[in-house]
């Protein structure tokens, strides 16, 4: 369990300072900019969709190595998704992290190397940041 706990903290730390999709997309659909008052993580989330479907997402701003990696994971994850899709992600990661129940593990893929969030109360709002942005920014 140790050597896992290990793998899962290394993932973080590699997308918490190499995030991927840390870009301004210039041509997105929505954007929608998110800030975390407690401890000053903040981003913008650049989404295209197309046919209720996700083509290209990602991010620009700054934070901790736990928003960062949530970020990054997230934009990742999402790319090819439909609406109705990241909202079932959405509701399973945003479980996971706040309590730490597994729920449909196969769709959160990746995302469950955030799952430890849960034991760290302060974390979980780094770590939903991008979330909590991206709902918004679908729902408008």
């Amino acid at each position: 369990m140790s050597d896992l706990r290990e793998l899962y903290q290394e993932l973080i730390i590699d997308h918490g300072r190499h995030p991927r999709n840390l870009k301004r997309m210039d041509d997105a659909s929505v954007s929608k900019e998110g800030f975390n008052p407690l401890c000053g993580d903040r981003l913008t989330l650049f989404l295209k969709i197309d046919n209720d479907k996700i083509i290209d997402a990602s991010f620009e701003g700054n934070g901790c190595a736990i928003s960062m990696a949530s970020a990054s994971l997230m934009t990742e994850c999402l790319k090819g998704k439909t609406i109705t899709e990241t909202q079932k992600i959405f509701d399973a990661f945003h479980l996971l992290v706040t309590t730490g129940t597994e729920i449909n593990m196969q769709l959160l893929g990746k995302l469950a190397v955030l799952k430890g969030v849960c034991e760290y109360p302060s974390r979980v709002k780094c770590a939903t940041l991008a979330w909590h942005t991206m709902i918004e920014a679908v729902e408008k």
